[in-house]
C-alpha cells in the first residue's frame, strides 16, 4: 500500500495561477515585441473602436486585439481573409484565461522582407550623416515661391494647393510634376529636384503624396532620392503618407510632415497671422514715427528759441527801437532848443526895441544933430542962428536956431 506524503503542496487559485502566466509572459521580452503572420479571420468591431480578429495558420490560431488609438493610427484596415504582419506583445486576458497578441502595428504579409531592406539603408545612410539635424536647412518664415514635387494628378496635389491658397495666397507654387510610385518614380523625383533647383530656385520645395501600402511608397526609400534631397539648395519637406508612414526621405529631407497637407501648413505662415503681424509693425512703426516727430519737434523749437537768441534780427530791431528813441528825443532836443533861442531871440528883440532910437522916437521924441551929424545932447552946443537937423519918427526936418525972449539972442 502507497504511504501518502505527509505535506500535500498547497493548492493554487485560478486568479493565482493566470496572474504568474501572465507575470511569466509580460517577463519574456521575445514575447514583448514580435511579428506573427497569419491568416485574419473572426473579425470584429464593435462601437467602442477596438479591433479584435484571430491569426491562424495550418497549425494553429492566435486572438488578437488592437485598441481604437492604435486602429486609428494604421493605412490599412485588414479585412476576413487576408494576409498580415501583425506587431504587438503577448499577455493574458485574466477573464477568459486565454493568451492573445495585443497589436500595435499591421501590414499587409511580405513586407517584412522590404521593411528589412528599408532598415538596412536607413543605417547605412545614417552612419554616412545624412540624416544629421546639424546639417538641415531651416524653413524661411515668409517664402516667396513654393516648389512641389507630386503627381499632377492627385489628391495631394490639390490638397496642398487649397491649403496654400487659404492660408498664404501670395506665394507664388511652381510644380514639378512626376510620378510618385512605380519603377520610374525614383527618377522623376530626381529629376524634379533638379529642376526646381536649377530653374525656379524656390525658397522651399513640398515632396509629397498620398498613402498607400509600403510597395506604393517605395519609390521613396530609393538612395538616390535621399541623396538628392540631401543636395537640394531649397529646403525640403516631406509629407508621404499617412502619419504612421515613414520613409528614408523623410528623414533626409528637412522636415517631415505627416500628410501632405501637413507639409502645405508647414512651408507657408498663415495669413491672419501675418496681418496681425503687419498690423503690429505699422502700429510701432507709426508710434515711432510720431514719437521721432515729437522730440524734433521739441529740438527745433529749442533751437528756434537759441538762434532768436543768437539772431541778429533781434539786436536789429532793438537797435531800430534805439534808433527811433534817438531820433526822438533829438527832435525833442532840437525843439526845446529851438523854443530856447526863440525865447532868448524874443528878450534880445525886446530890449533892442527898448534900446532903438526909432522906438524913442514913435513916443514922441526927436534926435537932433548938427549938419555934420554930430548929435546934439545940450544946449550950450549951438547958438542962435545955427542949422540944426531934427529927426522924429517918420521922417526928418531942419530947424534954425532962435534966442527966446528974454533969453539972449
Amino acid at each position: 500500500m502507497e504511504q501518502l506524503p505527509l505535506f500535500q503542496p498547497p493548492s493554487w487559485t485560478v486568479t493565482d495561477l493566470t496572474y504568474y502566466l501572465r507575470n511569466l509572459l509580460e517577463g519574456d521580452s521575445n514575447l514583448q515585441d514580435l511579428w506573427v503572420e497569419g491568416e485574419v479571420s473572426n473579425l470584429s468591431r464593435p462601437s467602442s473602436g477596438h479591433m479584435y480578429f484571430t491569426l491562424k495558420d495550418a497549425g494553429a490560431t492566435l486572438r488578437c486585439v488592437m485598441w481604437s488609438n492604435a486602429v486609428a493610427r494604421q493605412s490599412v484596415i485588414p479585412r476576413e481573409g487576408d494576409s498580415l504582419d501583425a506587431h504587438g506583445n503577448i499577455s493574458v486576458y485574466e477573464v477568459s484565461g486565454h493568451y492573445q497578441l495585443y497589436v500595435d502595428t499591421i501590414r499587409p504579409a511580405g513586407e517584412g522582407a522590404l521593411y528589412q531592406e528599408f532598415l538596412r539603408l536607413k543605417a547605412r545612410l545614417e552612419a554616412e550623416g545624412l540624416f544629421d539635424q546639424a546639417r538641415k536647412r531651416a524653413i524661411p518664415r515668409w517664402p516667396e515661391r513654393i516648389g512641389i514635387i507630386t503627381s499632377p494628378t492627385g489628391a495631394a496635389l490639390r490638397d496642398m494647393l487649397n491649403t496654400i491658397r487659404r492660408r498664404y495666397p501670395s506665394v507664388k507654387v511652381v510644380l514639378a510634376p512626376s510620378s510618385v510610385q512605380g519603377g520610374d518614380a525614383p527618377q522623376g523625383i530626381i529629376a524634379g529636384l533638379k529642376a526646381l533647383n536649377d530653374i525656379a530656385r524656390p525658397d522651399v520645395i513640398l515632396l509629397a503624396r498620398g498613402g498607400g501600402a509600403i510597395e506604393d511608397l517605395w519609390a521613396f526609400n530609393d538612395e538616390g532620392v535621399a541623396r538628392a534631397i540631401v543636395a537640394s539648395q531649397s529646403a525640403v519637406i516631406t509629407g508621404i503618407g499617412h502619419e504612421t508612414d515613414f520613409t528614408i526621405a523623410d528623414f533626409a529631407a528637412d522636415l517631415r510632415a505627416p500628410t501632405p497637407t501637413a507639409a502645405a501648413e508647414l512651408a507657408t505662415p498663415d495669413q491672419t497671422e501675418l496681418k496681425t503681424i503687419l498690423a503690429d509693425a505699422v502700429e510701432r512703426i507709426s508710434r515711432a514715427i510720431s514719437t521721432h516727430l515729437s522730440s524734433n519737434h521739441w529740438d527745433l523749437d529749442a533751437k528756434t528759441s537759441r538762434l532768436r537768441l543768437f539772431s541778429p534780427q533781434g539786436r536789429i530791431r532793438s537797435d531800430r527801437q534805439f534808433l527811433d528813441d534817438l531820433t526822438r528825443r533829438a527832435g525833442f532836443a532840437v525843439t526845446h532848443r529851438f523854443e530856447l533861442q526863440r525865447s532868448g531871440l524874443a528878450g534880445i528883440d525886446q530890449r533892442l526895441k527898448a534900446l532903438n532910437p526909432q522906438s524913442v522916437l514913435s513916443r514922441g521924441y526927436a534926435i537932433v544933430s548938427s549938419p555934420d551929424g554930430r548929435l546934439i545932447h545940450r544946449a550950450a552946443q549951438v547958438v542962435a542962428g545955427d542949422d540944426l537937423d531934427v529927426r522924429v519918427s517918420d521922417g526928418t526936418f531942419g530947424v534954425r536956431v532962435y534966442p527966446r525972449n528974454g533969453e539972449g539972442e
